[in-house]
Protein backbone atom coordinates (compact mmCIF):
# COMPACT_ATOMS: atom_id res chain seq x y z
CA UNK A 1 0.00 0.00 0.00
CA UNK A 2 2.84 2.42 0.77
CA UNK A 3 3.93 2.36 -2.87
CA UNK A 4 0.88 4.33 -3.96
CA UNK A 5 1.87 7.34 -1.82
CA UNK A 6 3.72 8.82 -4.78
CA UNK A 7 0.86 8.39 -7.27
CA UNK A 8 -0.67 11.85 -6.56
CA UNK A 9 2.72 13.26 -7.67
CA UNK A 10 3.74 10.83 -10.42
CA UNK A 11 0.45 10.35 -12.27
CA UNK A 12 -0.14 14.07 -13.04
CA UNK A 13 3.43 14.41 -14.34
CA UNK A 14 3.16 11.37 -16.61
CA UNK A 15 -0.27 12.47 -17.84
CA UNK A 16 0.95 16.02 -18.47
CA UNK A 17 3.80 14.74 -20.64
CA UNK A 18 1.34 12.61 -22.64
CA UNK A 19 -1.02 15.57 -23.11
CA UNK A 20 1.77 17.66 -24.62
CA UNK A 21 1.64 15.32 -27.62
CA UNK A 22 -2.16 15.64 -27.85
CA UNK A 23 -2.20 19.39 -28.39
CA UNK A 24 -4.71 19.30 -31.25
CA UNK A 25 -7.05 16.81 -29.58
CA UNK A 26 -8.87 19.14 -27.20
CA UNK A 27 -11.69 16.80 -26.21
CA UNK A 28 -9.25 13.99 -25.45
CA UNK A 29 -7.17 16.36 -23.30
CA UNK A 30 -10.27 17.31 -21.35
CA UNK A 31 -11.34 13.74 -20.70
CA UNK A 32 -7.86 12.52 -19.73
CA UNK A 33 -7.08 15.46 -17.42
CA UNK A 34 -10.47 15.24 -15.64
CA UNK A 35 -10.28 11.47 -15.17
CA UNK A 36 -6.71 11.85 -13.89
CA UNK A 37 -7.85 14.21 -11.14
CA UNK A 38 -10.81 12.00 -10.24
CA UNK A 39 -8.46 9.00 -9.99
CA UNK A 40 -6.02 10.92 -7.78
CA UNK A 41 -8.92 12.00 -5.54
CA UNK A 42 -9.93 8.35 -5.11
CA UNK A 43 -6.35 7.29 -4.33
CA UNK A 44 -6.04 10.12 -1.80
CA UNK A 45 -9.22 9.03 -0.03
CA UNK A 46 -8.06 5.40 0.07
CA UNK A 47 -4.72 6.48 1.55
CA UNK A 48 -6.51 8.65 4.11
CA UNK A 49 -8.56 5.66 5.26
CA UNK A 50 -5.41 3.52 5.51
CA UNK A 51 -3.62 6.14 7.61
CA UNK A 52 -6.69 6.45 9.82
CA UNK A 53 -6.60 2.74 10.66
CA UNK A 54 -2.90 1.84 10.38
CA UNK A 55 -1.08 5.07 11.17
CA UNK A 56 1.43 7.10 9.17
CA UNK A 57 2.77 5.36 6.06
CA UNK A 58 5.92 6.11 4.09
CA UNK A 59 7.94 4.97 1.13
CA UNK A 60 11.74 4.87 1.07
CA UNK A 61 13.02 4.89 -2.48
CA UNK A 62 15.68 2.35 -3.51
CA UNK A 63 15.57 0.76 -0.07
CA UNK A 64 17.55 3.58 1.56
CA UNK A 65 16.33 3.86 5.14
CA UNK A 66 15.80 7.29 6.71
CA UNK A 67 17.49 9.68 7.06
CA UNK A 68 19.16 8.67 3.78
CA UNK A 69 17.49 8.67 0.39
CA UNK A 70 14.26 10.12 -0.97
CA UNK A 71 11.27 9.81 1.33
CA UNK A 72 7.55 10.42 0.91
CA UNK A 73 5.22 10.39 3.91
CA UNK A 74 1.44 10.25 4.18
CA UNK A 75 -0.24 11.36 7.40
CA UNK A 76 -3.78 12.64 7.92
CA UNK A 77 -2.77 16.30 7.65
CA UNK A 78 -1.04 15.95 4.28
CA UNK A 79 -3.65 13.60 2.83
CA UNK A 80 -6.57 15.82 3.80
CA UNK A 81 -4.92 18.60 1.80
CA UNK A 82 -4.04 16.33 -1.14
CA UNK A 83 -7.63 15.08 -1.28
CA UNK A 84 -9.10 18.59 -1.06
CA UNK A 85 -6.67 20.01 -3.64
CA UNK A 86 -7.36 17.17 -6.08
CA UNK A 87 -11.14 17.51 -5.82
CA UNK A 88 -10.99 21.28 -6.27
CA UNK A 89 -8.68 20.92 -9.28
CA UNK A 90 -11.08 18.45 -10.91
CA UNK A 91 -13.98 20.88 -10.42
CA UNK A 92 -11.96 23.83 -11.74
CA UNK A 93 -11.18 21.75 -14.83
CA UNK A 94 -14.91 21.19 -15.25
CA UNK A 95 -15.36 24.97 -15.23
CA UNK A 96 -12.49 25.43 -17.68
CA UNK A 97 -13.94 23.03 -20.27
CA UNK A 98 -16.71 25.49 -21.13
CA UNK A 99 -14.93 28.80 -20.49
CA UNK A 100 -11.18 28.66 -21.17
CA UNK A 101 -11.44 28.53 -24.96
CA UNK A 102 -9.55 26.46 -27.52
CA UNK A 103 -6.90 29.16 -27.92
CA UNK A 104 -5.76 28.62 -24.33
CA UNK A 105 -6.33 24.88 -24.46
CA UNK A 106 -3.92 24.58 -27.38
CA UNK A 107 -1.31 26.50 -25.39
CA UNK A 108 -0.83 23.46 -23.10
CA UNK A 109 -3.29 24.62 -20.45
CA UNK A 110 -4.10 21.08 -19.25
CA UNK A 111 -0.49 19.84 -19.04
CA UNK A 112 0.52 22.83 -16.93
CA UNK A 113 -2.48 22.46 -14.62
CA UNK A 114 -1.38 18.86 -14.03
CA UNK A 115 2.23 19.96 -13.44
CA UNK A 116 0.86 22.49 -10.94
CA UNK A 117 -1.13 19.91 -8.98
CA UNK A 118 1.85 17.52 -9.09
CA UNK A 119 3.97 20.18 -7.38
CA UNK A 120 1.23 20.92 -4.85
CA UNK A 121 0.66 17.25 -3.95
CA UNK A 122 4.40 16.57 -3.84
CA UNK A 123 4.87 19.45 -1.40
CA UNK A 124 2.22 17.98 0.88
CA UNK A 125 3.64 14.44 0.76
CA UNK A 126 7.41 14.84 0.86
CA UNK A 127 9.26 13.95 4.05
CA UNK A 128 12.47 15.71 3.00
CA UNK A 129 12.81 19.48 3.13
CA UNK A 130 15.01 19.62 0.01
CA UNK A 131 12.33 17.74 -1.91
CA UNK A 132 9.88 20.30 -0.57
CA UNK A 133 12.00 22.89 -2.38
CA UNK A 134 11.94 20.78 -5.57
CA UNK A 135 8.15 20.35 -5.44
CA UNK A 136 7.73 24.05 -4.76
CA UNK A 137 9.69 24.78 -7.92
CA UNK A 138 7.62 22.33 -10.00
CA UNK A 139 4.51 24.11 -8.79
CA UNK A 140 5.96 27.56 -9.40
CA UNK A 141 7.29 26.79 -12.88
CA UNK A 142 3.80 25.67 -13.89
CA UNK A 143 2.27 28.76 -12.29
CA UNK A 144 4.68 31.05 -14.19
CA UNK A 145 3.24 29.71 -17.45
CA UNK A 146 -0.37 29.78 -16.28
CA UNK A 147 -0.22 33.36 -15.00
CA UNK A 148 0.98 34.53 -18.44
CA UNK A 149 -1.31 32.22 -20.43
CA UNK A 150 -2.71 34.26 -23.30
CA UNK A 151 0.23 36.65 -23.54
CA UNK A 152 -1.68 39.88 -22.90
CA UNK A 153 0.38 42.92 -21.90
CA UNK A 154 -1.02 43.15 -18.37
CA UNK A 155 -0.38 39.43 -17.86
CA UNK A 156 3.25 39.73 -18.92
CA UNK A 157 3.76 42.70 -16.60
CA UNK A 158 2.25 40.94 -13.58
CA UNK A 159 3.95 37.65 -14.40
CA UNK A 160 7.35 39.37 -14.39
CA UNK A 161 6.71 40.68 -10.87
CA UNK A 162 5.42 37.27 -9.80
CA UNK A 163 8.49 35.48 -11.18
CA UNK A 164 10.95 37.92 -9.59
CA UNK A 165 9.37 37.63 -6.13
CA UNK A 166 9.32 33.84 -6.24
CA UNK A 167 12.87 33.58 -7.58
CA UNK A 168 14.04 35.70 -4.64
CA UNK A 169 12.05 33.50 -2.25
CA UNK A 170 13.53 30.35 -3.82
CA UNK A 171 17.06 31.75 -3.45
CA UNK A 172 16.36 32.47 0.23
CA UNK A 173 15.00 28.92 0.57
CA UNK A 174 18.28 27.50 -0.73
CA UNK A 175 20.28 29.69 1.66
CA UNK A 176 18.12 28.49 4.57
CA UNK A 177 18.63 24.87 3.47
CA UNK A 178 22.39 25.36 3.34
CA UNK A 179 22.53 26.77 6.86
CA UNK A 180 20.18 24.09 8.14
CA UNK A 181 22.24 21.26 6.65
CA UNK A 182 25.44 22.83 7.89
CA UNK A 183 24.01 22.90 11.41
CA UNK A 184 22.17 19.57 11.79
CA UNK A 185 23.75 17.56 8.90
CA UNK A 186 20.42 16.24 7.60
CA UNK A 187 17.45 17.33 5.46
CA UNK A 188 15.00 14.60 6.48
CA UNK A 189 12.24 16.43 8.36
CA UNK A 190 11.84 13.79 11.07
CA UNK A 191 15.61 13.55 11.53
CA UNK A 192 15.87 17.37 11.72
CA UNK A 193 13.22 17.33 14.44
CA UNK A 194 15.12 14.63 16.36
CA UNK A 195 18.44 16.48 16.05
CA UNK A 196 16.90 19.79 17.16
CA UNK A 197 15.29 18.05 20.14
CA UNK A 198 18.66 16.50 21.07
CA UNK A 199 20.81 19.64 20.87
CA UNK A 200 18.15 22.22 21.67
CA UNK A 201 17.00 25.10 19.49
CA UNK A 202 19.98 27.41 19.99
CA UNK A 203 20.17 30.97 18.55
CA UNK A 204 21.64 29.68 15.26
CA UNK A 205 18.77 27.25 14.71
CA UNK A 206 16.24 29.89 15.74
CA UNK A 207 17.76 32.23 13.13
CA UNK A 208 17.45 29.49 10.50
CA UNK A 209 13.84 28.96 11.60
CA UNK A 210 13.11 32.67 11.15
CA UNK A 211 14.66 32.54 7.68
CA UNK A 212 12.29 29.68 6.80
CA UNK A 213 9.47 31.77 8.25
CA UNK A 214 10.30 34.60 5.84
CA UNK A 215 10.54 32.21 2.87
CA UNK A 216 7.27 30.42 3.54
CA UNK A 217 5.55 33.71 4.39
CA UNK A 218 6.41 34.95 0.90
CA UNK A 219 4.94 31.76 -0.54
CA UNK A 220 1.83 31.94 1.65
CA UNK A 221 1.13 35.65 1.28
CA UNK A 222 1.63 36.18 5.02
CA UNK A 223 2.46 39.89 5.51
CA UNK A 224 4.66 39.85 2.36
CA UNK A 225 1.67 39.73 -0.01
CA UNK A 226 2.27 42.80 -2.21
CA UNK A 227 2.81 40.57 -5.26
CA UNK A 228 -0.46 38.71 -4.84
CA UNK A 229 -3.33 41.04 -5.93
CA UNK A 230 -1.98 41.68 -9.44
CA UNK A 231 -0.86 38.11 -10.07
CA UNK A 232 -4.24 36.66 -9.06
CA UNK A 233 -6.35 39.00 -11.20
CA UNK A 234 -4.83 38.60 -14.69
CA UNK A 235 -4.93 34.87 -15.64
CA UNK A 236 -8.05 33.11 -16.96
CA UNK A 237 -10.73 32.51 -14.32
CA UNK A 238 -10.04 28.80 -13.85
CA UNK A 239 -6.38 29.61 -13.20
CA UNK A 240 -7.30 32.38 -10.76
CA UNK A 241 -9.42 29.91 -8.82
CA UNK A 242 -6.60 27.35 -8.69
CA UNK A 243 -4.12 30.00 -7.55
CA UNK A 244 -6.47 31.32 -4.84
CA UNK A 245 -7.29 27.82 -3.65
CA UNK A 246 -3.85 26.18 -3.72
CA UNK A 247 -0.74 28.35 -3.98
CA UNK A 248 -0.89 30.16 -0.65
CA UNK A 249 -2.02 26.94 1.03
CA UNK A 250 1.24 25.18 0.18
CA UNK A 251 3.12 27.95 1.99
CA UNK A 252 0.73 27.62 4.95
CA UNK A 253 1.28 23.86 5.01
CA UNK A 254 5.07 24.41 5.05
CA UNK A 255 4.73 26.81 7.98
CA UNK A 256 2.68 24.31 9.97
CA UNK A 257 5.07 21.45 9.22
CA UNK A 258 8.14 23.59 10.03
CA UNK A 259 6.96 25.04 13.33
CA UNK A 260 5.14 22.01 14.75
CA UNK A 261 7.72 19.40 13.73
CA UNK A 262 11.19 20.81 13.07
CA UNK A 263 11.35 24.03 15.12
CA UNK A 264 8.79 23.84 17.95
CA UNK A 265 11.15 24.54 20.86
CA UNK A 266 11.34 28.33 20.89
CA UNK A 267 7.70 29.43 20.46
CA UNK A 268 8.17 32.66 22.41
CA UNK A 269 10.18 33.88 19.38
CA UNK A 270 8.88 31.99 16.33
CA UNK A 271 5.20 31.72 17.25
CA UNK A 272 5.15 35.30 18.51
CA UNK A 273 6.48 36.45 15.14
CA UNK A 274 3.88 34.34 13.34
CA UNK A 275 1.16 35.88 15.52
CA UNK A 276 2.34 39.42 14.80
CA UNK A 277 2.56 38.72 11.08
CA UNK A 278 -0.88 37.08 11.08
CA UNK A 279 -2.40 40.08 12.86
CA UNK A 280 -0.81 42.62 10.53
CA UNK A 281 -1.83 40.52 7.51
CA UNK A 282 -5.43 40.49 8.71
CA UNK A 283 -5.47 44.24 9.22
CA UNK A 284 -3.89 44.93 5.82
CA UNK A 285 -6.19 42.44 4.10
CA UNK A 286 -9.23 44.08 5.69
CA UNK A 287 -8.08 47.53 4.58
CA UNK A 288 -7.61 46.26 1.03
CA UNK A 289 -11.02 44.57 0.98
CA UNK A 290 -12.70 47.72 2.28
CA UNK A 291 -10.98 50.05 -0.17
CA UNK A 292 -11.36 47.79 -3.22
CA UNK A 293 -13.71 49.00 -5.93
CA UNK A 294 -13.49 46.09 -8.34
CA UNK A 295 -14.48 42.53 -7.58
CA UNK A 296 -11.04 41.05 -8.34
CA UNK A 297 -9.38 43.30 -5.74
CA UNK A 298 -11.98 42.50 -3.08
CA UNK A 299 -11.74 38.76 -3.75
CA UNK A 300 -7.94 38.79 -3.66
CA UNK A 301 -7.77 40.63 -0.34
CA UNK A 302 -10.19 38.06 1.04
CA UNK A 303 -7.54 35.44 0.17
CA UNK A 304 -5.05 37.43 2.25
CA UNK A 305 -7.52 37.66 5.15
CA UNK A 306 -7.93 33.88 5.02
CA UNK A 307 -4.17 33.36 5.24
CA UNK A 308 -3.92 35.56 8.32
CA UNK A 309 -6.83 33.86 10.04
CA UNK A 310 -5.53 30.32 9.47
CA UNK A 311 -2.12 31.27 10.87
CA UNK A 312 -3.68 32.62 14.04
CA UNK A 313 -4.28 28.93 14.79
CA UNK A 314 -0.57 28.14 14.38
CA UNK A 315 0.48 31.17 16.43
CA UNK A 316 -1.84 30.22 19.29
CA UNK A 317 -0.67 26.59 19.10
CA UNK A 318 -3.27 24.94 21.35
CA UNK A 319 -4.95 21.71 20.30
CA UNK A 320 -8.28 23.43 19.58
CA UNK A 321 -6.57 26.19 17.59
CA UNK A 322 -4.64 23.70 15.45
CA UNK A 323 -7.82 21.67 14.82
CA UNK A 324 -9.65 24.85 13.88
CA UNK A 325 -6.85 25.89 11.54
CA UNK A 326 -7.01 22.52 9.73
CA UNK A 327 -10.81 22.75 9.40
CA UNK A 328 -10.53 26.32 8.15
CA UNK A 329 -7.68 25.48 5.77
CA UNK A 330 -9.78 22.81 4.07
CA UNK A 331 -12.77 25.16 3.97
CA UNK A 332 -10.71 28.01 2.56
CA UNK A 333 -9.36 25.94 -0.34
CA UNK A 334 -12.90 25.11 -1.44
CA UNK A 335 -14.57 28.44 -0.70
CA UNK A 336 -11.88 30.57 -2.34
CA UNK A 337 -12.02 28.43 -5.48
CA UNK A 338 -15.79 28.96 -5.65
CA UNK A 339 -15.49 32.68 -4.94
CA UNK A 340 -13.04 33.23 -7.80
CA UNK A 341 -15.05 31.09 -10.21
CA UNK A 342 -18.14 33.16 -9.40
CA UNK A 343 -16.26 36.46 -9.73
CA UNK A 344 -14.88 35.41 -13.10
CA UNK A 345 -18.37 34.47 -14.30
CA UNK A 346 -19.72 37.84 -13.14
CA UNK A 347 -17.12 39.57 -15.31
CA UNK A 348 -17.96 37.29 -18.24
CA UNK A 349 -21.71 38.00 -17.94
CA UNK A 350 -21.46 41.77 -17.53
CA UNK A 351 -18.16 42.75 -19.14
CA UNK A 352 -17.47 44.85 -16.01
CA UNK A 353 -15.16 44.48 -13.02
CA UNK A 354 -16.19 47.56 -10.99
CA UNK A 355 -18.84 46.75 -8.41
CA UNK A 356 -20.92 49.89 -8.99
CA UNK A 357 -21.21 49.16 -12.70
CA UNK A 358 -23.00 45.85 -12.11
CA UNK A 359 -26.55 45.36 -10.88
CA UNK A 360 -29.56 43.11 -11.12
CA UNK A 361 -27.72 39.85 -11.84
CA UNK A 362 -30.00 37.84 -9.58
CA UNK A 363 -32.97 38.68 -11.85
CA UNK A 364 -31.24 37.00 -14.79
CA UNK A 365 -29.39 34.27 -12.88
CA UNK A 366 -31.17 33.48 -9.57
CA UNK A 367 -29.35 30.20 -8.78
CA UNK A 368 -26.00 31.85 -9.52
CA UNK A 369 -26.85 34.72 -7.16
CA UNK A 370 -27.84 32.49 -4.27
CA UNK A 371 -24.72 30.36 -4.65
CA UNK A 372 -22.70 33.59 -4.26
CA UNK A 373 -24.74 34.33 -1.12
CA UNK A 374 -23.91 30.87 0.23
CA UNK A 375 -20.15 31.26 -0.27
CA UNK A 376 -20.36 34.71 1.35
CA UNK A 377 -21.93 33.18 4.46
CA UNK A 378 -19.35 30.37 4.49
CA UNK A 379 -16.40 32.77 4.30
CA UNK A 380 -17.90 34.90 7.05
CA UNK A 381 -18.25 31.85 9.30
CA UNK A 382 -22.03 31.77 9.56
CA UNK A 383 -23.38 28.37 10.71
CA UNK A 384 -24.00 25.77 9.43
CA UNK A 385 -21.57 26.37 6.56
CA UNK A 386 -17.95 25.23 6.28
CA UNK A 387 -16.17 28.23 7.81
CA UNK A 388 -18.07 28.14 11.10
CA UNK A 389 -16.40 25.17 12.84
CA UNK A 390 -12.86 26.34 12.06
CA UNK A 391 -13.51 29.87 13.30
CA UNK A 392 -15.11 28.68 16.52
CA UNK A 393 -12.26 26.28 17.33
CA UNK A 394 -9.59 28.90 16.58
CA UNK A 395 -11.51 31.30 18.81
CA UNK A 396 -11.68 28.76 21.66
CA UNK A 397 -7.95 28.10 21.28
CA UNK A 398 -7.16 31.82 21.37
CA UNK A 399 -9.21 32.23 24.56
CA UNK A 400 -7.45 29.26 26.19
CA UNK A 401 -4.07 30.66 25.16
CA UNK A 402 -5.10 34.17 26.31
CA UNK A 403 -4.34 35.59 22.86
CA UNK A 404 -7.12 38.15 23.09
CA UNK A 405 -5.63 40.64 20.65
CA UNK A 406 -5.41 38.04 17.88
CA UNK A 407 -8.89 36.84 18.83
CA UNK A 408 -10.27 40.36 18.46
CA UNK A 409 -8.51 41.01 15.16
CA UNK A 410 -9.57 37.61 13.80
CA UNK A 411 -13.24 38.01 14.53
CA UNK A 412 -13.28 41.68 13.50
CA UNK A 413 -11.95 40.47 10.15
CA UNK A 414 -15.06 38.29 9.81
CA UNK A 415 -17.19 41.42 9.93
CA UNK A 416 -15.02 43.01 7.22
CA UNK A 417 -15.30 39.87 5.08
CA UNK A 418 -19.09 39.99 5.46
CA UNK A 419 -19.23 43.71 4.63
CA UNK A 420 -16.94 43.50 1.58
CA UNK A 421 -18.74 40.50 0.05
CA UNK A 422 -22.20 41.77 1.01
CA UNK A 423 -21.35 45.01 -0.78
CA UNK A 424 -20.80 43.02 -3.98
CA UNK A 425 -24.00 41.03 -3.39
CA UNK A 426 -26.24 44.06 -2.83
CA UNK A 427 -24.70 46.21 -5.57
CA UNK A 428 -24.19 43.58 -8.27
CA UNK A 429 -27.07 41.17 -7.80
CA UNK A 430 -29.90 43.50 -6.76
CA UNK A 431 -31.32 46.64 -8.34
CA UNK A 432 -32.18 47.17 -11.98
CA UNK A 433 -30.54 44.62 -14.24
CA UNK A 434 -27.94 45.95 -16.68
CA UNK A 435 -28.36 42.94 -18.97
CA UNK A 436 -31.15 43.14 -21.53
CA UNK A 437 -32.85 40.04 -22.87
CA UNK A 438 -30.96 40.47 -26.15
CA UNK A 439 -27.58 40.72 -24.40
CA UNK A 440 -28.20 37.99 -21.82
CA UNK A 441 -25.56 35.25 -21.94
CA UNK A 442 -26.18 31.75 -20.68
CA UNK A 443 -23.98 30.40 -17.93
CA UNK A 444 -22.24 27.37 -19.49
CA UNK A 445 -23.45 24.07 -18.06
CA UNK A 446 -19.93 23.04 -17.05
CA UNK A 447 -19.46 26.29 -15.11
CA UNK A 448 -22.83 26.01 -13.38
CA UNK A 449 -22.06 22.39 -12.48
CA UNK A 450 -18.79 23.47 -10.87
CA UNK A 451 -20.63 26.10 -8.78
CA UNK A 452 -23.18 23.57 -7.59
CA UNK A 453 -20.59 20.92 -6.74
CA UNK A 454 -18.43 23.32 -4.71
CA UNK A 455 -21.52 24.70 -2.95
CA UNK A 456 -22.59 21.17 -1.99
CA UNK A 457 -19.13 20.48 -0.55
CA UNK A 458 -19.25 23.71 1.45
CA UNK A 459 -22.59 22.72 2.96
CA UNK A 460 -21.38 19.16 3.60
CA UNK A 461 -18.24 20.29 5.42
CA UNK A 462 -20.35 22.51 7.66
CA UNK A 463 -23.31 20.21 8.31
CA UNK A 464 -21.19 17.06 8.27
CA UNK A 465 -18.34 18.39 10.38
CA UNK A 466 -18.77 15.44 12.73
CA UNK A 467 -17.95 12.99 9.92
CA UNK A 468 -14.63 14.80 9.38
CA UNK A 469 -13.72 15.08 13.04
CA UNK A 470 -11.88 11.73 13.19
CA UNK A 471 -9.54 12.74 10.35
CA UNK A 472 -9.02 16.23 11.78
CA UNK A 473 -8.33 14.87 15.28
CA UNK A 474 -5.77 12.44 13.87
CA UNK A 475 -4.06 15.25 11.94
CA UNK A 476 -4.06 17.48 15.02
CA UNK A 477 -2.63 14.73 17.21
CA UNK A 478 0.28 14.26 14.78
CA UNK A 479 1.00 17.99 14.63
CA UNK A 480 0.77 18.44 18.40
CA UNK A 481 2.97 15.39 19.12
CA UNK A 482 5.99 15.43 16.78
CA UNK A 483 7.20 12.17 18.34
CA UNK A 484 4.41 10.31 16.48
CA UNK A 485 5.77 11.50 13.13
CA UNK A 486 9.42 10.95 14.14
CA UNK A 487 8.72 7.45 15.44
CA UNK A 488 6.84 6.47 12.25
CA UNK A 489 9.65 7.70 9.98
CA UNK A 490 12.87 6.86 11.82
CA UNK A 491 11.84 3.77 13.77
CA UNK A 492 8.84 2.44 11.84
CA UNK A 493 9.06 -0.52 9.48
CA UNK A 494 9.18 -0.17 5.74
Amino acid sequence: MSNIIVLPLIIPIITAVILVFLREHIMLQRVISFLTMVFISIISFVLLEVVQTEGIIKIDFSGWLPPFGILFVADSFSLLLVLTASIVTAICLLYAFSTIGEHHEKMFFYPFVLFLIAGVNGSFLTGDIFNLFVCFEVMLLASYVLVALGGEKVQLRESLKYVVINVVASWMFLVALAYLYGTVKTLNMAHIAERVAEVGQDPMLTTVAILFLVVFSLKAGLLLFFWLPGSYSVPPTAVQALFAALLTKVGIYALFRTFTLMFPLNPEVTHTLIGIMAGVTLIAGCMGALSGRDIYTIATYNVIIGVGFILIGLAVGTEEAISGAIYYLIHDIIAKALLFLIVGMMVYLTGETVVKKMSGLIRNYPLFGWIYFLVMLALTGIPPFSGFVGKVLIGIGAIEGENFILLGIGFASSIIVLYSLLRIFLASFFGETIISLEDEKKIPKGALSSFVLLAIIIVFIGVGAESMSGYIDNATRTLMNPSIYIEAILKGGQ
